[in-house]
């Protein structure tokens, strides 16, 4: 029902900064939360960042004041807003949505976009 696209990875140097953008093809009104994960090579899809219907925001200690997580609903658009990017920030970013209907958990993911940072 839901499709996520994401766009804006690219190669950057530390320090340098990214906007990722995360195109929904329905109402954000639908769901709960939106959110970005990432994962490197061999690793653990990890969350990175959270924004809840009422506009609330988390972030995972390794990108908190550098990160920041926003949405356009006029749009249906989720931006992660990403500045003093480092090396270990490499990898590929997902965005997700949930959604809670009729007492079940629907999950949506994008097919990610790949962030580098050189060393």
């Amino acid at each position: 029902q839901a499709h996520l696209a994401e766009s804006g990875g690219g190669s950057v140097q530390p320090g340098e900064s990214l906007r990722l953008s995360c195109a929904v093809s329905i109402s954000m009104h639908a769901f709960n939360d939106m959110n970005w994960y990432r994962q490197a090579p061999g690793k653990e899809r990890e969350l990175v960042a959270t924004v809840t219907y009422g506009g609330g925001t988390n972030y995972a200690d390794s990108v908190k004041g550098r990160f920041s997580i926003s949405t356009d609903n006029a749009k249906n658009v989720v931006y992660l807003q990403m500045n003093m990017l480092k090396p270990e920030d490499t990898g590929v970013y997902y965005c997700h949505a949930d959604s809670f209907v009729s007492g079940s958990r629907y999950e949506y993911w994008g097919q990610g976009t790949q962030v580098t940072v050189f060393s």
